[in-house]
C-alpha cells in the first residue's frame, strides 16, 4: 500500500512540474506566472479541486508518442472566489506551448459541461501557441467543441476569459464569445492571423503588440474589457469582478454586508451641474457618490469614453451602471459608444442585474463618419437593448435629454420603471438655438427677435416639468437624494415580474 501511495505522489509531482522545470524557469523570466500559480493567486487558499491531472494526448504522429506529459497543457477544475464556486482551466505554455489537442480541448470541455449543469461560472486563463499542428484536425475539432460550449453557456451561467500570454488563430473566437476578457499589458496579445502572415498578405509590417496587444483591444477594437500591469494585479481584479456577478441566470445577485446608509445625502450633488450648460462635468464622480462605499468597477474604461459602463451595489446587492461622459464627445452617443453600452446592457438583463442609467445626451454624434459607419443600425443595438431588458430599470436624467437619444437612454417609453429627473433637466427635441432656427427661419436677420424666441424657448423646454407633467418623468429629484432615492427605487423593485412575448429568439440588429 505504501508502495502505491508513493507511486501516487510521485506522479502528482510530475504532474505539477508540467513540461519542466527549465520550462517553468523560462515562464517566469518573461515576466508569467505558471499556469498553476496562476490559479492559487485566482482562488481561495486550499479549495482548489484539479480534475484530470493524469491525462495524456493520444497522438503517434510526427513523434508525439516519445513525449506524453500529464495534463496535457492544460490544468483543470473548480474552487472558490471568496467562498463562491467556481471552474477554472488554465492553460499551461509550458507544456508544448499550451498548444490545444484534442484530449486538452476535452479537458476545458469536462469543466464548462459541469458549469452548466451545476450553475457556475466559468474562469478561462488563456496562454497557449494555439492549435497543435501535430494533431491536424483533430485539434480544430476540439477548437469547435469549446466554441459550442461557450454558445450554450452564454446567458447561462458568466464566463470570464483572461488573456495571459498568446492567443491567436482560431483560439481567439473562444474568448470573443465570453462575457468579459481581460489582458495582461506587454506578455498578452490576441490576432486571428499573426504578424508574419500580414507582411506577407498584405504588406503590412506590424509588431504583434500593434497587432493585438492589451492597449489595441482596450482602446481600438474593444475585443478586450480591460488589461492590467501583471499576472498578480490581473487576477486579484478578477477576484473583485467576481464579486459583483451572480453564479448564474437563476440566481439572483449576490448580496454583500453593507456599511454606507442608503439614505446618505450629498449635498456637493447639488453643484455638480456648472451654471454654462455646455461646460462639461465627470459623471463618475456622480457614480462613486451614488455607490456604496464609492465602489465602482468600470468595465472598458478605455474604449468610447463617452458612455461609462460597470458595477456598483446599493444596499449590498449589484446593480449595472450606464451613464453617458460630458466629458468626452459632450456625452454623445456614437458608433462605439451604442455597441459598447449595449453589450453591457444585454449581460444585465441575462443574469438578472439590475440597470442604473444616468443621462446627459446632447443626441447622436453627427457625421458622414458615422452615417457611413452604420449609426443608425449601432444605434438601434443599443435601443434594442434597453427594450428587451426586463429586469429593473432606473433612469435619472440630469442635464440634457435631447432627440432619439432620449429615448434611447432607457426612457419611460422603454419601460423604465423609474424615471427620476434632477431639476437642472432639459428634455426636448433638439437644443434651443437649432429649434428656434428651424421654427422660426424668417426671423433669422433679426438677432434680437432670435435671442427673445431661443429664451422663451429655453423657459419652455429647457426643464423636466414638461416631460412630468406628461408623466414622461416620474418625479423631479434633488440632486442631494440621488442615493436614497435610487436605493429606495430598486428596493420597491426586488418582486419585479415582467416577461416577453414567446420566441425561439430576437433579430438584435447586429
Amino acid at each position: 500500500m505504501k508502495d502505491i501511495l508513493q507511486e501516487l505522489e510521485r506522479r502528482r509531482d510530475e504532474a505539477r512540474l508540467g513540461g519542466g522545470q527549465r520550462r517553468i524557469d523560462a515562464q517566469h523570466a518573461r515576466g508569467k506566472l505558471t499556469a498553476r500559480e496562476r490559479i492559487e493567486l485566482l482562488l481561495d487558499e486550499g479549495s482548489f479541486e484539479e480534475f484530470d491531472m493524469f491525462v495524456a494526448h493520444r497522438s503517434t504522429d510526427f513523434g508525439m508518442e516519445a513525449e506524453r506529459p500529464y495534463g496535457d497543457g492544460v490544468v483543470t477544475g473548480w474552487g472558490t472566489i471568496n467562498g463562491r464556486m467556481v471552474y477554472v482551466f488554465s492553460q499551461d505554455f509550458t507544456v508544448f506551448g499550451g498548444s490545444l489537442s484534442e484530449t486538452h480541448a476535452q479537458k476545458i470541455c469536462k469543466i464548462m459541461d459541469m458549469a452548466v449543469q451545476n450553475g457556475a461560472p466559468v474562469i478561462g486563463l488563456n496562454d497557449s501557441g494555439g492549435a497543435r499542428i501535430q494533431e491536424g484536425v483533430a485539434s480544430l475539432a476540439g477548437y469547435a467543441d469549446v466554441f459550442q460550449r461557450n454558445i450554450m453557456a452564454s446567458g447561462v451561467v458568466p464566463q470570464i476569459s483572461v488573456i495571459m500570454g498568446p492567443c491567436a488563430g482560431g483560439a481567439v473566437y473562444s474568448p470573443a464569445m465570453t462575457d468579459f476578457i481581460f489582458m495582461v499589458k506587454d506578455t498578452s496579445y490576441m490576432f486571428v492571423t499573426g504578424p508574419d502572415v500580414v507582411k506577407t498578405v498584405t504588406n503590412e509590417v506590424v509588431t504583434a503588440e500593434q497587432l493585438g496587444g492589451a492597449s489595441t483591444h482596450t482602446k481600438k477594437s474593444s475585443v478586450a474589457d480591460g488589461a492590467f500591469e501583471d499576472d498578480v494585479e490581473t487576477l486579484s481584479e478578477i477576484r473583485r469582478l467576481f464579486d459583483f456577478l451572480p453564479l448564474n441566470n437563476r440566481d439572483g445577485v449576490p448580496v454583500r454586508p453593507f456599511f454606507d446608509d442608503p439614505a446618505r445625502i450629498d449635498e456637493s450633488l447639488d453643484t455638480l451641474i456648472p451654471d454654462n450648460p455646455n461646460q462639461p462635468y465627470d459623471m463618475k464622480e456622480l457614480i462613486v457618490k451614488v455607490a456604496d462605499e464609492g465602489d465602482f468597477y468600470e468595465i472598458q474604461k478605455d474604449f468610447a469614453g463617452n458612455i461609462i459602463t460597470g458595477f456598483i451595489r446599493l444596499e449590498g446587492r449589484t446593480i449595472g451602471v450606464v451613464a453617458n461622459q460630458p466629458m468626452v464627445l459632450a456625452g454623445c452617443l456614437d458608433i462605439d459608444s451604442s455597441r459598447k453600452a449595449a453589450r453591457f446592457v444585454r449581460f444585465c438583463d441575462a443574469f438578472e442585474i439590475p440597470i442604473l442609467t444616468f443621462v446627459d445626451v446632447p443626441g447622436f454624434l453627427p457625421g458622414t463618419g458615422q452615417e457611413y459607419g452604420g449609426v443608425i443600425k449601432h444605434g438601434a443595438k443599443l435601443l434594442f437593448a434597453y427594450g428587451e431588458a426586463t429586469v429593473p430599470k432606473v433612469t435619472v436624467i440630469t442635464r440634457k435629454a435631447y432627440g432619439g437619444a432620449y429615448d434611447v437612454m432607457a426612457s419611460k417609453h422603454l419601460r423604465g420603471d423609474f424615471n427620476y429627473a434632477w431639476p437642472t433637466a432639459e428634455i426636448a427635441v433638439m437644443g434651443a438655438k437649432g429649434a428656434v432656427e428651424i421654427l422660426y427661419r424668417s426671423e433669422l436677420n433679426d438677432p434680437d427677435k432670435i435671442a427673445a424666441r431661443t429664451k422663451d424657448y429655453e423657459d419652455r423646454f429647457a426643464n423636466p416639468f414638461v416631460a412630468a407633467e406628461k408623466g414622461f418623468i416620474d418625479e423631479v429629484i434633488q440632486p442631494r437624494s440621488t442615493r436614497r432615492r435610487v436605493a429606495r427605487s430598486f428596493a420597491a423593485l426586488r418582486g419585479k415580474k415582467l416577461s416577453n412575448p414567446w420566441k425561439k429568439h430576437d433579430n438584435i440588429p447586429l
